[in-house]
């Protein structure tokens, strides 16, 4: 089997595991399920993400030991990663591959060659790297999940791609999942692919911070790819399919190369070699990085840090509707571990955690943030997925008992992710008359954090002049205000009766409950009143949890009369309520 065949069946199976594990995260114990598949196995051996959480955390979490590995074997092998195992990589290889595979050679050996702007790729990761390293202080910030192409393309199938599937085979889901910020996604992750129209893997070429990682790392490998001069013929076919660009009928520049070994299997004179590096002449390749534009690119990461909270975000102006999934680090910390890759958002079975949009802030743009309005539900009292399919811990594992705040944890309480607050302004029984008890009865804490005060108010028009009456009956001299309050909300006021239930009403007509007859029977003339018993809701915040059902059932919509926001959250002394 020639080494490119093995190499494309590599590809193939290995993009076909990421597509797997993309798909299957979702709870359930089925083998279609989250199960126990390692769903995070290529973003645990991505370098790059573990290399910007030890930076801003200084801490290495262990499940990305893997990275290690894939370090260790850059450095022995070169650039395997990219050319064997990157599912984004394998997308752009292919895309490559089917826009070009019936151009001449001629023009392949143009589309192929070595350009200088692929030395850009080294200024993004150090611009990103230089976000990272800053104390906390003075605003260090993890943002390499923006662009580092595991995240990235995790991000795009999970939020984008597998919900379009979805939308026609719901394979997954019964109802259609919706995110956020999906065009933004779809936008960069096409214009990635088609970018390959113009120069193969453009991506990986010029933009990728993880390619540029691995170049750093891959100067001088153990083994290499080799190019014996005294053989060659200059007929350049070598640089015909060069996936990297990394000029092989040359001096191959070694941190460019993917290992695709195409050029090996183009060669028809031998020339081209893959071998140790020691005991051969071999001519250590260095990006060609200007100091000045090494500089400029870290000292403008070090200070977009600070910009990004100009505004005193993390501090006393924090913006109370960034919302996070329980068991969340407090803020600072969160935004320190995030990589933005969407697995929490992907496995969240309501599908209310989403990522964080333009009005949540730049630093937290793409984090996930929990939006009640979306989604079947708020966030479920019996659910801690959430946590456990974080790659970076920056939504800690939490047990079913230590987010209730039973057994061990009873005396902590539940974990808060927020505090519902009544709206009166919005809410039917406060501002409309209207009656309305959705929030109390869908509030899933036992005893309710909801609960309702009950009050008659006069309906408008509501003052009526009797004309018959009846054991049961009431006929006026006017038509009704309205013919709806035969709902059992609406009462009849009269002197010093007790109130009287409406069964039944039709123009000027009512019907009374047989309950509480007359001891007073009005009289022809005599003036009564209709009131509806209004029950309204009031929040005991030592009760509620902030899951957002509440919000998400209410009636009102667009602007919901019940919101929950961060404040009281259990993650920051902070921001709890203070009274």
């Amino acid at each position: 089997m020639k080494i490119v065949t093995a190499r494309r069946i590599c590809q193939a199976v290995l993009f076909a595991v990421f597509v797997w594990f993309c798909f299957i995260t979702v709870q359930g114990t089925e083998v279609d399920q989250l199960r126990g598949w390692p769903i995070n196995l290529f973003l645990a051996a991505d370098p790059l993400v573990a290399l910007g959480t030890v930076l801003t955390t200084h801490t290495f979490y262990a499940p990305l030991l893997l990275a290690v590995a894939t370090i260790i074997l850059t450095i022995i092998l070169g650039r395997f990663f990219c050319g064997w195992v990157c599912p984004f990589g394998a997308i752009h290889q292919f895309t490559g591959w089917l826009a070009n595979r019936k151009k001449k050679a001629a023009k392949k050996i143009q589309l192929n060659k070595y350009r200088k702007w692929q030395k850009a790729k080294y200024y993004v990761l150090f611009f990103m790297l230089g976000l990272a390293v800053l104390p906390a202080a003075f605003g260090k910030s993890l943002q390499t999940g923006l662009l580092d192409p595991i995240p990235l393309v995790t991000r795009s199938f999970n939020l984008v791609i597998l919900p379009i599937v979805d939308t026609f085979t719901h394979a997954v889901s019964a109802t259609p999942r919706s995110y956020e910020l999906g065009w933004l996604f779809f936008a960069v992750f096409t214009t990635a692919v088609l970018l390959n129209l113009w120069i193969p893997r453009f991506y990986c070429r010029f933009v990728c911070p993880l390619g540029a990682l691995f170049g750093l790392l891959n100067r001088v490998p153990f083994f290499r790819i080799t190019h014996k001069n005294e053989n060659c013929t200059n007929c350049k076919l070598c640089d015909r399919h060069c996936e990297g660009g990394c000029e092989p009928s040359s001096q191959v520049k070694v941190p460019e190369c993917v290992l695709c070994f195409n050029c090996y299997d183009d060669c028809v004179h031998n020339v081209i070699g893959y071998q140790a590096t020691a005991g051969t002449e071999f001519t250590s390749y260095k990006p060609d990085l200007s100091r000045r534009g090494f500089g400029l690119s870290v000292a403008a990461g070090v200070l977009a840090g600070p910009a990004l909270r100009l505004n005193e975000s993390i501090g006393e102006n924090y913006n109370n509707k960034i919302i996070r999934p329980p068991g969340a680090v407090g803020e600072q910390e969160f935004l320190n571990r995030c990589i933005k890759c969407g697995q929490c958002m992907r496995v969240c079975p309501t599908n209310v955690i989403q990522p964080a949009g333009f009005d949540k802030g730049l630093e937290v743009l793409a984090t996930p943030v929990i939006n009640n309005r979306i989604g079947t539900s708020g966030c479920q009292m019996n659910c801690t997925a959430c946590g456990y399919v974080c790659p970076t811990a920056a939504i800690k594992p939490i047990t079913l008992s230590q987010k209730l705040g039973l057994n061990d944890y009873e005396e902590q309480g539940p974990l808060k992710i927020g505090t519902a607050f009544v709206d009166r302004s919005r809410c039917l029984p406060w501002a409309m008359g209207k009656p309305c008890i959705v929030c109390q009865e869908n509030c899933p804490v036992s005893p309710k954090a909801i609960y309702t005060t009950v009050e008659h108010e006069t309906i408008r028009n509501g003052e009526m002049v009797v004309y018959q009456v009846d054991d049961n009956k009431l006929t006026f001299e006017q038509k009704l205000p309205a013919t709806s309050i035969a709902t059992g909300d609406y009462f009849i006021f009269a002197g010093t009766n007790k109130p009287r239930q409406i069964v039944a009403a039709d123009q000027n007509v009512v019907e009374l409950s047989k309950d509480n007859s007359w001891s007073t029977k009005p009289a022809q003339g005599d003036k009564v009143k209709i009131k509806v018993s209004l029950q309204r809701p009031h929040v005991d915040i030592e009760k509620c949890i902030g899951c957002g059902v509440c919000e998400h059932e209410c009636p009102v919509s667009g602007k919901r009369a019940i919101r929950v926001s961060a404040e009281g959250e259990s993650r920051s002394d902070d921001r709890r309520l203070l009274l």
